[in-house]
C-alpha cells in the first residue's frame, strides 16, 4: 500500500470519526430534549387527574372579558 493510499483512508477515518462525534452529540441532546418532553407530559398528566377528580372546578374560570 503506498503512502498516499494510507493517508487518504486516514483522512477519511478521521473525517468518520468527526461524523460519529457530532452523531453522537445530537444523539444526546436529542435524548435531553425527549426526557424534558415526557417531563412535561407527566406535569400535565397530573395536572389534569388533579382537576377531574376536584370535578371540574379548579383554578380556571372561563369570565366574560372586562368590556361585557
Amino acid at each position: 500500500m503506498d503512502d498516499t493510499r494510507l493517508q487518504e483512508l486516514q483522512e477519511r477515518i478521521a473525517h468518520q470519526e468527526a461524523a460519529i462525534d457530532e452523531l453522537t452529540r445530537q444523539s444526546l441532546r436529542q435524548q435531553r430534549q425527549i426526557d424534558e418532553l415526557i417531563s412535561h407530559v407527566e406535569k400535565l398528566q397530573r395536572q389534569l387527574r388533579d382537576l377531574v377528580s376536584a370535578g371540574g372546578q379548579g383554578e380556571i374560570t372561563d369570565s366574560p372579558p372586562p368590556h361585557y
